[in-house]
């Protein structure tokens, strides 16, 4: 299972935010079935897509030390036609792309009203099992004009299916020497800051945690990201700093990586990453 943007918290702060019945919900508690929900599912996911879309939950979609809250039967279907807008439809719109989703789609989708709250403090924002499950998390604050939740639900979904690739097609050749100085480990990436993760040639502090994580990494931010031109591969002007050179030098690191990945994704896909950004990124405007 793969985990992302993975928060290191005592769970006492938790507290502050959330009411506190809502942290006790039963694990076993779900919704009560709908009828037109579920034959909107079976014609439109499932018969479509041969996929399968779990939003009653029960206890095997999180580890028994794990505690989460069912989604809110009302916000199904609007989480449903936001993952067909911004995940399904950008790769049915662009050449190759329909053929590679449904070679590729996983069979089953699995939707959590809230985080996913772990025995030791952390919350997971975010999974997927090896190309057969992705579980989106959060889906009872859906709000698609708020820019953080957007991002976890897109970063989320980009970059579990971007696992799909090196998983059947392997990464890019001698794509983990790019920055392989870099690499930290599963349980150490936590301690760099962005700025740190920048300054190595990554675009995020998980990126550092393995090859694997970076490739999934780099490829759901160039996907999701208004500003990853900009913010993150343009140079900064006229460095007079040590600091400043670092973080050039991160960025030519990473762009280094996308024009593999790019190449990479053309050649075994057929799909053109740029043009999946640039039909995600006109949804996003």
């Amino acid at each position: 299972m793969y985990r992302i943007l993975t928060f290191f918290v005592f769970l006492i702060a938790f507290s502050g935010c959330y009411e506190e019945e809502i942290l006790n919900v039963p694990v076993k508690e779900a919704p009560t079935p709908n009828e037109d929900l579920d034959v909107f599912i079976e014609e439109n996911f499932t018969k479509e897509f041969n996929m399968a879309i779990r939003y009653r939950f029960v206890d095997r979609y999180v580890a028994p030390q794990q505690r989460v809250v069912p989604p809110r039967l009302e916000v199904v279907r609007p989480m449903l036609d936001f993952i067909q807008d911004f995940w399904i439809d950008p790769y049915l719109e662009v050449e190759n792309g329909e053929e590679f989703f449904r070679d590729n789609v996983p069979p089953e989708i699995v939707l959590l009203g809230g985080l996913i709250y772990n025995f030791d403090g952390t919350v997971t924002l975010g999974t997927a099992d090896a190309g057969a499950q992705i579980t989106f998390t959060n889906v009872n604050a859906i709000d698609i004009t708020d820019p953080d939740w957007v991002q976890l639900q897109l970063q989320t979904v980009y970059h579990e299916f971007a696992h799909t690739v090196h998983q059947r097609f392997k990464l890019p050749n001698a794509f983990e020497t790019i920055a392989s100085t870099g690499y930290t480990s599963a349980g150490s990436w936590f301690t760099l800051t962005d700025t740190d993760a920048l300054e190595r040639g990554f675009v995020s502090p998980y990126a550092t945690s393995s090859p694997n994580e970076d490739f999934a990494e780099t490829v759901a931010f160039y996907l999701f990201n208004q500003d990853f031109e900009e913010a993150i591969l343009a140079n900064e002007p006229d460095c007079q700093t040590p600091a400043c050179v670092a973080r050039n030098d991160g960025r030519e690191l990473i762009r280094e990586k996308v024009a593999s990945i790019s190449e990479h994704y053309q050649k075994v896909t057929g799909i053109k990453l740029e043009d999946l950004r640039a039909v995600i990124q006109n949804k996003l405007q």
